[in-house]
Parts: structure tokens; sequence; C-alpha cells
């Protein structure tokens, strides 16, 4: 479980420090998708990470993201080069569902099984 943990705050900060780098420090190949997509999928990756590593912490969890998501887009526009959109929060939020909605079907088809 410590690994899982490791993995999903160092991919919490790879996320945080992406999200606040100028764009020309970004690798164009990997940027290049549609913004939205990025944020949901960064979130999403985050959301079932998290689940994962702290599956008594669902609520806490599904909380944190979503005050991550909100902290980077008013962080991204005090810095500047990166500009603050309420489009990519509700895109994080979207993710963050995704995430959820998955991990509980996975969690339904283990106890069904047992």
């Amino acid at each position: 479980m410590r690994v899982i943990q490791t993995a999903f705050w160092l991919v919490c900060a790879a996320v945080t420090v992406a999200s606040l780098s100028p764009t020309e420090y970004l690798l164009p190949g990997v940027f290049d998708w549609w913004d939205k997509a990025q944020h949901a999928i960064a979130f999403a990756g985050l959301c079932f990470c998290g689940l994962w590593a702290y599956p008594n912490r669902v609520l806490a969890m599904l909380v944190g993201l979503l005050l991550l998501g909100a902290v980077i887009e008013v962080a991204q526009a005090a810095t500047g080069w990166r500009v603050g959109d309420v489009a990519d929060w509700v895109a994080d939020a979207v993710g963050v569902g995704l995430a959820y909605g998955f991990f509980r079907a996975c969690a339904l088809t283990r106890s069904r099984a047992v």
C-alpha cells in the first residue's frame, strides 16, 4: 500500500508542476491534446490512484482533488504565463467523477465475486 500512496503523491506533484509550468517548458508532443481532455484525464488518473491508495478516505479524496483543481486554476491565473479557467476546473471535476464511478464499479464487481 505504501508504494501506491507514494505513487499517488508523486503524480499529484507532477500534475501540479506541469499545470503551473510555462507552456514552452512542456513537451509539445504530449501537450497538443485538447486542453479539457488533458484536465479530465489527469484528474481521472489522480483520483483513481488516490482512491486505490486510500480506499477508506473516499470523500476526503474527492473533495481534496476538487480543491486541488481549484487551487491550480487560481495559481495559474496568478502566474502571468498561464490562464486560470473555470471550464478547466469543470473538466477536472468530470475526470474525478468518471474515476470515482469506475472505482465504485470495480468495488462492486469485487464484492460480488467474493
